[in-house]
């Protein structure tokens, strides 16, 4: 197939085009390869995909909507996965509107433009941070997830709501997919395990919030790509025995679907720093601090209904996934 995906330049964006690109599919990729982190990191990522003669890079932003209607023009993809989003809970507190330019004005481009090109899916990322100040663990879809805890979490929620409208109005088929804490080689420097590694590589203390209690749905990469690809293939359709009496959060009678997609495991981050120091074979210098504000204190994802519909099964624990960052990170920054 044709598909377009944006945020290439991104960590989970690149491995999935890779895995596209792997099975025969052609890829359009969008990034405006913005400053937010390394830029440096986000080129080295292209730089591997544009080796693949099935790929084709579009330097421009969600939020520039004629250069966006342009695209979609001159490739007619069939479907589409939007990753490319503001990200980071942390950074909400300090430039807002970034999220506002990024989340909302550009995925509305993005819905617009599937509508018009007639797009058979469109498959987005949502965040397991939508669930904010809900406390009934693991999360499910099917819970109302009206209290968002930073801005970026209401932005998500906020594209659940505009893709839902767009499936209700047009017809476009959407899925969107709630990650939950997402680790792995080509990661984000501004994430826990990448931040942790070059600390403790370089003798520096690291920053453990909530002291050390906070629980996260680690969730491998290689699992995530799984079970996106899983999901693009399977065309979100509507749901019959949908009521209005007793609305459904996840379904619709419009053919949208909302999933979780996660490790279904939690790991607590002091378990998480441990088996990092030991694939390190260095103990960090800890400076426990209280929780920050808009994070929450725990993760822990439901996804029975992933399972159910296209097999999804998460594989990796944290110790293989680890190893694994650990290895990357070394070869990558050349650390003796």
């Amino acid at each position: 197939m044709k598909i377009l995906v944006t945020g290439t330049a991104g960590f989970i964006g690149s491995h999935l085009a890779h895995a596209l690109l792997a099975r025969g599919d052609e890829v359009i990729g969008i990034d405006n390869v913005n400053d937010y982190y390394d830029v440096s990191l986000k080129e080295a990522r292209l730089a591997r995909l544009k080796t693949n003669p099935g790929f084709t890079e579009a330097r421009i932003a969600l939020e520039d909507r004629d250069s966006i209607n342009q695209i979609f023009a001159g490739h007619s993809p069939q479907r589409v996965v939007n990753l490319a989003a503001q990200a980071g809970v942390r950074y909400s507190l300090i430039n807002p509107q970034a999220y506002i330019d990024a989340n909302l004005v550009g995925f509305c481009n993005i819905l617009e433009a599937c509508r018009h090109s007639k797009v058979e899916h469109l498959v987005y990322a949502s965040s397991s941070s939508v669930y904010g100040a809900n406390t009934s663990m693991p999360f499910s879809v099917h819970d109302n997830v009206d209290h968002p805890v930073s801005l970026y979490a209401a932005s998500k929620k906020a594209n659940e709501l505009m893709a839902h409208t767009y499936s209700h109005l047009f017809g476009l088929p959407t899925t969107g997919l709630r990650f939950f804490t997402v680790y792995g080689p080509w990661g984000r420097p501004d994430m826990a395990l990448f931040m942790f590694t070059k600390n403790i590589l370089e003798g520096k203390p690291i920053d453990v919030f909530n002291f050390g209690q906070h629980k996260r749905d680690f969730t491998y990469i290689d699992d995530i790509v799984e079970g996106v690809v899983r999901t693009l293939d399977h065309v979100a359709e509507p749901n019959p025995d949908w009521n209005g009496d007793n609305p459904d959060s996840g379904t619709s009678k419009a053919p949208y679907r909302l999933y979780n997609i996660g490790n279904n495991q939690p790991v607590e981050l002091m378990r998480f720093i441990e088996v990092l120091e030991k694939n390190l074979g260095k103990t960090a210098d800890k400076n426990f601090l209280p929780m920050q504000q808009g994070d929450v204190p725990a993760t822990y994802a439901n996804v029975d209904d992933l399972m159910r519909d296209v097999g999804y099964a998460p594989k990796t624990p944290i110790e293989t996934g680890i190893a694994r960052f650990v290895e990357w990170y070394k070869d990558y920054y050349a650390v003796a």
